[in-house]
């Protein structure tokens, strides 16, 4: 490839052109004539003409990804299934402060929110590509050899160079900058989505671990009356020692289950408040009943039909499959002849004040034909190499969102039939634990079947308790696998 002089050429002392020089710099006599100008400048244009069909640039199109027909439980299609704002559905006012928090406050977001200025900025520098280029610089020499006299000379010059964007290949990397800030805006939807959902769901865990200690701290006070009880009556001589010392380990089996559900919410806590921005242990949810706080909502029955167009990540991954494309056309354009223009303007004088008095200009237009460089086609086979690897990156995307679309429908479908299930056998313990006191107080059974039912009964509402928090959990699984109310996003190069 021909390369054009640099500037430090420019700077360099320049002798004189003669007096008798043509317009072109040559000589009398030596300048080329009209017509061979007009000949060469025919045959470029030519060449250049012929080159255009020589490089098939690829035009994009979303990778092939197996179809999804129907979904495990029946839906309606509708567009509109999900609103954007749909943790306002769980009717918790505190949930929504904390999100509005988490936005405005979490770390993550705002790094992926800087990425996008970047990437927006990259757009301008990729532009400034088909920009022509100015260089100004300045020098002096000053030399001393023996037997002469000082020499002071002093330089001036500036050059304009330019690579006229004649295929469009400077655009191709425009476009394949701006299909990668496209990609870093749905990185951040994506991350937007996913932080909402776990300020949701932490929130919601935080809750069930308050609900679950005031439970447990019922349930270790129950067991310490039935070991005053055993106590009691091993005095009497009525039990054995055996069933004392078993309930004795039954309330440090409880104990040990109250300290960890204590751990447990103090690191939930933790997590949230990392979540929101805050430093650990500076921010604390205050304690509250997660089925008294939280309702469950009314999963819409439809599922909208443009999920590939509405979940960020896969909207992400489908940008850069074409910012791959545009690439793959970017190196396939520099395989082709460019064209540049150099124009050079300057002046050297022996003394500082005579600087301005003579210039000298020059004009250089030239092709420049890739005739072999070998970095050129190793540019070509990487850039489609990775062409494949963001495709099948694509396609492993679809191929999971499909996975966690089924995996929520399918765990909500089965927790609330375990719902039904649960409330049933609380309502058949609570007519037990009635009939039994009823018992106790006629003198039929003694307390502790009283105290054994209502250790049963405790233990059906903790587990009615952790599928409460479940069924809430599926649902924002569910809103995120669905892409969370984000609008379709159509992925093409910006129109030119």
């Amino acid at each position: 490839m021909l390369r054009q002089p640099t500037l430090p050429s420019v700077l360099q002392r320049r002798a004189p052109v003669p007096r008798n020089a043509g317009s072109d710099g040559y000589r009398g006599g030596c300048a080329p004539s009209r017509t061979v100008r007009l000949a060469l400048a025919g045959l470029a244009a030519t060449l250049l003409a012929g080159c255009a069909g020589l490089v098939d640039v690829p035009e994009h199109a979303r990778p092939e990804t197996p179809e999804k027909t129907a979904w495990s439980r029946p839906a309606v299609f509708a567009a509109d299934t999900i609103a954007p704002d749909w943790w306002r559905a769980f009717g918790d006012p505190y949930l929504d402060g904390l999100v509005d928090r988490a936005i405005a406050g979490n770390f993550d977001v705002k790094i992926l929110a800087a990425r996008i200025q970047v990437a927006n900025a990259q757009i301008d520098e990729a532009r400034a590509g088909a920009l022509p280029t100015l260089d100004i610089g300045a020098g002096a020499s000053f030399e001393k050899t023996t037997g002469e006299k000082f020499s002071k000379t002093f330089n001036l010059g500036t050059q304009v160079n330019w690579e006229v964007d004649v295929w469009g290949k400077v655009e191709k990397g425009v476009e394949a900058q701006t299909a990668e800030y496209r990609a870093t805006e749905a990185d951040w939807r994506a991350g937007y989505l996913a932080l909402v959902s776990d300020v949701s769901s932490t929130y919601f865990q935080i809750l069930q671990l308050d609900e679950q200690i005031d439970r447990q701290q019922r349930a270790l006070e129950r067991s310490r009356l039935i070991l005053d009880t055993y106590t009691a009556m091993h005095g009497q001589g009525l039990i054995p020692k055996t069933q004392v010392l078993r309930q004795s380990a039954e309330n440090n089996r409880l104990t040990h289950d109250l300290i960890e559900l204590r751990r447990a919410r103090e690191l939930a806590g933790h997590a949230l408040a990392t979540l929101l921005g805050v430093p650990a242990g500076e921010f604390t949810v205050p304690p509250g009943h997660l089925q008294d706080r939280v309702l469950l909502p009314a999963v819409p029955a439809g599922l909208p039909s443009e999920l590939l167009g509405r979940r960020p990540d896969i909207v992400a991954a489908e940008f850069r499959v074409l910012e791959a494309y545009d690439l793959v056309g970017q190196a396939k354009l520099a395989q082709l002849p460019s064209i540049s223009l150099t124009g050079r303007a300057g002046t050297s004088s022996f003394a500082l004040g005579d600087l301005l008095k003579s210039f000298t200009f020059g004009f250089l237009p030239s092709i420049n034909i890739p005739a072999f460089d070998p970095g050129i086609k190793a540019r070509l086979k990487t850039s489609e190499a990775q062409t494949k690897v963001f495709e099948h990156e694509y396609q492993r995307t679809v191929i999971g969102a499909f996975e966690e679309v089924e995996n929520a429908l399918t765990n909500l479908d089965a927790h609330k039939q375990q719902r039904l299930e649960l409330q049933q056998q609380i309502e058949q313990l609570q007519v037990v634990a009635e009939q039994i006191a009823a018992q106790v107080r006629e003198g039929v059974v003694s307390q502790l079947e009283v105290f054994e039912t209502e250790r049963s009964l405790l233990s059906a509402q903790l587990a009615l308790l952790a599928n409460h928090q479940q069924i809430l959990a599926d649902t924002v699984t569910l809103y995120k696998a669905l892409g969370g109310g984000w609008p379709v996003v159509e992925v093409a190069n910006a129109p030119r």
